[in-house]
């Protein structure tokens, strides 16, 4: 069987849609608990149901990213295992960096030409155990790690920034580090620069969004500058590749 065909077959979105089908239950049971306790504590039926309208049409465009990383995704892994992965935990970076390495493990190509269901269930595998991870440690592990996180914070209430946003920046500035490095050597090497270009425009985008939001005093950009970052930087992707 073709494994495009495979990766997007019945069989596949019937349990990936049984999946979706509980989370979204599951959403709902809390939206009825929550408006009943709103109920209780004597909150107006019309403040509650104006929270509720508000929240749903805040949430559309900034989950415009979500279905743009569902997109990119699925042109490798099948249109139902994005699906699944970037609506129960996860984002787009991640399943990225870990799918790559897993693949490369592997030894094939990161391209749903190239990889067979065996190869597919492995990579999800490594994908699903890998993210688990932060939900057992969160399980176990969170509540201890608070308090030492809010004592620490109190320690170094007198300097410029805690050891969490020091740590939380250099993590990011190595993320970033890593796929610029990809994006120049595939410049350098193999002549290709429209990831380096979609990458620079990305950065341009957000940069220019922020500042509009602070300087400007456009708080709203806050929710959409990812969404609109990606979808300008997709299409100047798209422009380029013509």
């Amino acid at each position: 069987m073709n494994n495009q065909i495979a990766y997007n077959s019945a069989p596949l979105y019937l349990a990936v849609g049984v999946v979706l089908a509980f989370i979204a239950l599951e959403c709902i049971v809390f939206i009825i608990k929550s408006y009943r306790a709103g109920r209780s504590m004597g909150m107006d039926k019309k403040v509650l149901n104006q929270a509720m309208v508000s929240s749903a049409l805040f949430s559309i465009l900034p989950a415009v990213s979500i279905l743009l990383g569902v997109i990119a995704l699925s042109g490798t892994l099948g249109v139902p295992t994005a699906w699944l992965r970037l609506s129960v935990v996860g984002n787009l970076q991640y399943e990225n960096i870990v799918a790559n390495a897993a693949s490369e493990a592997l030894g094939v190509p990161f391209n749903i030409k190239a990889i067979t269901p065996s190869d597919l269930v492995t990579i999800i595998a490594v994908m699903t155990v890998a993210i688990s991870s932060g939900c057992l440690f969160s399980i176990f592990l969170l509540k201890g790690y608070s308090k030492k996180l809010k004592s620490s914070q109190r320690k170094e209430k007198s300097k410029n920034a805690g050891f969490a946003n020091i740590a939380l920046v250099a993590m990011f500035i190595g993320m970033c580090s890593a796929f610029m490095g990809s994006y120049i050597s595939n410049l350098v090497l193999f002549k290709v620069y429209i990831p380096l270009a979609t990458a620079l425009t990305s950065f341009v985008v957000m940069l220019f969004l922020t500042w509009l939001s602070k300087k400007k005093n456009i708080q709203v950009l806050d929710s959409f500058s990812l969404t609109l970052s990606m979808l300008i930087s997709m299409a100047s992707a798209v422009l380029l590749s013509l």
